[in-house]
């Protein structure tokens, strides 16, 4: 199986990386990916693969059916993932399949995730008597905008009928040398809260303080003091971050505004821990406010939870890689303070999310995702196609 495997996917990477430079060409915003969606579905009914259209909107799910022995018992079922939308970013390379989409881009390699999986498509429906069981191909909307297409497409029932035993999915990293792949068990990416304040006082002439309640000051003063939330009350042993990359004073030199806003964000690793250290936020920064004569008005969007690998099935899942790739091509991962709504699934259902090498300095492909000069060495998708597959029937296999 294994060298069926990685034969088809040396047939087929020309296909995938044109599939891959066709959805790169056409980016689609999150919850927007209507063309997108058409095209794979497009692709999956030409490799003989009904998908099932219009899960949360603009998701697809397919189901491949192993037929190597058909029994009464139940069947194991694997959900496999990919997500498929970009984002509002320019594009600044000079290459063939350049975005044509002004300010839209996939500067996070959700197209090289996308071709990915329609390779495993390609793949597993050429080799599917050769394996029992059943692979359900989630190709997923919106992950880069909240509430996440993961939680919409589990709202609508993508985690049921069949219900997959384990989640499994792949991310490019720009920091990972093509042809590697990295895994971590456990704890591995963060949860995303965004963070709203909004300070008021009673603005006027800078020269008179005293007739004043200054916002500026009272805003100074609370983002200082949030970091002891941190710094103070978080357990030990669960990493945290809390940022804050706006913040806006509308006055000038000798004005002093009725108001200032702030954005931040707030990242960490328990649930437990989320909800209190934004429960001590909101009381501390309003209290700080009020004691100094103003107001804060605190508003949370709540994002993804934090993702958790879980460690037996990542184990059985690097064990594999090892066979398919070689030992020194699979890494250890270090924890991620990034978000990714696949951690929805992780919460739910046990799940992997790896990492799929894909930087070479040599031709300098080296910037970081969700920048303008973001690219991938495109050898990457023969990997991904092939790993995913093997990954998948191997899982299936497992007792």
């Amino acid at each position: 199986m294994l060298d069926s495997i990685k034969t088809l996917a040396r047939q087929y990477a020309a296909d995938i990386v044109q599939t891959r430079r066709h959805l790169h060409a056409h980016p689609e915003l999150s919850f927007h990916e209507h063309n997108t969606a058409r095209y794979v579905a497009d692709q999956l009914k030409a490799i003989g693969i009904t998908p099932q259209e219009g899960v949360a909107d603009t998701g697809l799910v397919a189901i491949i059916e192993g037929t190597r022995n058909d029994t009464s018992s139940p069947r194991r079922v694997v959900g496999l993932r990919a997500d498929m939308d970009a984002l509002p970013i320019h594009e600044a390379n000079e290459v063939s399949y350049k975005s044509t989409v002004e300010g839209v881009m996939h500067a996070c390699g959700h197209d090289a995730h996308t071709a990915s999986l329609l390779g495993v498509a390609r793949i597993l429906h050429v080799l599917r008597d050769q394996f029992d069981g059943t692979v359900k191909l989630v190709f997923q909307p919106g992950e880069e905008k909240a509430p996440g297409g993961a939680s919409l497409m589990i709202r609508e029932g993508v985690l049921e009928n069949p219900a997959p035993i384990s989640m499994i999915g792949q991310h490019v990293a720009p920091n990972i040398p093509v042809g590697k792949i990295g895994f971590r068990e456990g704890m591995y990416m963060a949860s995303t809260d965004e963070l709203y304040l909004t300070v008021r006082g009673k603005g006027g002439h800078a020269a008179m303080p005293d007739n004043l309640v200054d916002p500026v000051l009272i805003a100074s003063h609370i983002i200082v003091a949030l970091q002891q939330v941190i710094s103070r009350n978080r357990p030990p042993a669960s990493p945290s971050v809390l940022s804050f990359g706006r913040f806006i004073a509308d006055g000038v030199t000798n004005v002093i505004p009725n108001e200032v806003t702030i954005q931040g964000t707030f990242r960490c690793m328990n649930e437990e821990w989320r909800a209190e250290g934004k429960r001590r936020m909101v009381k501390l920064a309003e209290g700080i406010a009020d004691a100094m004569g103003g107001s804060c008005e605190f508003t949370i969007v709540h994002g993804y939870p934090f993702l958790q690998n879980q460690p037996e099935l990542t184990r059985r899942l690097r064990a594999q890689a090892v066979e398919y790739m070689g030992a020194d091509n699979v890494v250890d991962l270090d924890l991620w303070m990034a978000g990714e709504d696949f951690a929805f699934y992780s919460q739910v259902v046990d799940s992997c999310f790896y990492r799929l090498g894909t930087r070479n300095e040599a031709r300098g492909i080296t910037s970081g995702v969700h920048t303008p000069t973001f690219d991938i060495d495109e050898s990457a998708l023969e990997t991904g196609a092939g790993l995913m597959s093997w990954l998948a029937v191997q899982e299936l296999a497992t007792l």
